[in-house]
């Protein structure tokens, strides 16, 4: 998964704003990380640049559509392969699971898209096959060399003879067969076969195509509505599933002691706490602590579901409600005038569309807006840097942020870090689902 936009983007706004960070443009390689992790600059086969247009510019133009929406995307032309019996060779094995495990992750994650479209996948033990799998650490032969742990998960080539379809995992990350310690092999591979089959990144935070690594149960997993209708553009409905009843999808609101529970965002307001995840929102009431489930839509009224980010402004007593590239802001549970507003008008840089996690420092006053594995925050101009800079134990994207009874709490993967808000030290690593009334440390 890749990216060149960030630094590009700062660039653009430097030429707007001389407020601009310094700091935060100087960093090249952090830009050019940030396009090979969050905008795969490496789908497309071949390492040379004709007619000045590199794969820095086609990632750019790519991050500029993303931004924009659009949800699912293709690559130019819409690439795919002109047959429907694909080939894949699984050239080696990672250590860190058994070969029985790694080739059940592979079967399962191909076996994703052949359920949605006409596609078959059979698998060789020898010669060249269309998609070819391999581990692979540094540079090793396709002039995109991996960056080491917590870096560039793998990487895929879009649909074309040669190394085309072909994925590449960077072996220095750790893969694992279900456990949440380590990347899950069949949700990273489940991606990259995408690139593979021709489908770029989607802006949909819901879909397996969305740039940012996500944590799912591969044993429930089921392939979203927008990565469907991105595959069957290309390929079709799979003949068999399209004439067979539709089978019942998994519930998408889990308990609030499922162990797998992953929240969209978190917030304080009027002294509770409030945890989001799809319609609903756990409230726990500042007294007793107590959890009580509710609809987003009940407690605020034309509000957003499926929200990205949540905080709240003590000094107005609001709460806002983040949503790709809008922002809702709410005040005694209405509607503040003048609101939705796109994130531009509400203050953010031009650059910045989407936000994955905001924080609010009650006692600086600062506000960091996270976006994959970066943050944003204003000081005499707007500054980018890791989210490893700051919380230097949360390697993995965030998913929430807030404060709360003097700590800061970062929901990342399955965990909560837990910081102190005073000296921003890790205090302990809890379980997402530590504030619903559920025994666990």
């Amino acid at each position: 998964m890749g990216s060149s936009t960030v630094w590009v983007l700062l660039l653009l706004a430097a030429a707007l704003n001389r407020s601009v960070s310094a700091a935060a443009l100087d960093d090249q390689s952090l830009a050019k990380a940030y396009l090979t992790r969050f905008f795969n600059l490496t789908e497309q086969p071949g390492p040379s640049a004709r007619w000045g247009v590199t794969p820095v510019n086609r990632k750019l133009r790519e991050m500029q559509q993303f931004l924009a929406g659009g949800q699912f995307s293709t690559f130019g032309n819409k690439v795919k392969w002109q047959k429907n019996t694909l080939t894949y060779r699984i050239v080696n094995y990672t250590p860190d699971m058994t070969q029985a495990e790694v080739q059940d992750s592979i079967q399962r994650a191909l076996r994703v898209w052949e359920q949605a479209t006409p596609l078959k996948f059979i698998r060789t033990s020898s010669g060249t096959a269309d998609i070819m799998v391999s581990f692979n650490r540094g540079a090793h032969g396709d002039y995109y060399p991996f960056d080491g742990p917590h870096g560039t998960l793998a990487h895929a080539f879009s649909p074309s003879s040669g190394i085309g379809g072909d994925v590449h995992f960077d072996d220095d990350e750790t893969f694992t067969f279900r456990s949440s310690k380590g990347y899950v092999l069949f949700m990273v591979a489940a991606h990259e076969f995408g690139h593979s089959l021709g489908l770029s990144h989607s802006d949909d935070r819901g879909a397996l195509m969305y740039p940012l690594y996500s944590f799912r149960n591969p044993d429930t997993f089921v392939l979203p509505k927008d990565d469907v209708r991105g595959i069957q553009s290309l390929y079709g409905p799979n003949p068999v599933q399209s004439s067979a009843p539709r089978a019942s999808q998994p519930p998408s609101t889990p308990e609030s002691c499922d162990s797998d529970v992953v929240l969209d965002a978190a917030t304080t307001f009027q002294g509770d706490l409030l945890l989001f995840q799809n319609s609903i929102f756990w409230q726990l009431d500042h007294l007793s602590g107590k959890p009580q489930k509710r609809l987003i839509t009940d407690a605020f009224p034309n509000a957003p579901v499926n929200i990205d980010a949540a905080y709240e402004d003590q000094r107005s007593r609001s709460i806002f409600l983040f949503k790709g590239s809008r922002v809702w802001a709410f005040r005694e549970n209405q509607l503040a005038q003048g609101f939705p507003k796109n994130l531009m008008s509400f203050g953010l840089p031009w650059f910045l569309s989407r936000v994955d996690a905001v924080l609010y420092d009650v006692d600086s006053g600062q506000t960091l807006f996270f976006l994959g594995r970066y943050y944003f925050s204003y000081d005499r101009g707007w500054r980018v840097r890791s989210v490893e800079w700051k919380f230097p134990e949360v390697t993995s994207n965030v998913r929430a942020a807030f404060q709360h009874q003097g700590f800061i709490y970062i929901h990342s993967g399955l965990s909560l870090f837990e910081y102190s808000q005073k000296t921003w030290k890790l205090n302990r690593v809890l379980k997402s689902n530590h504030f619903l009334s559920c025994s666990n440390t």
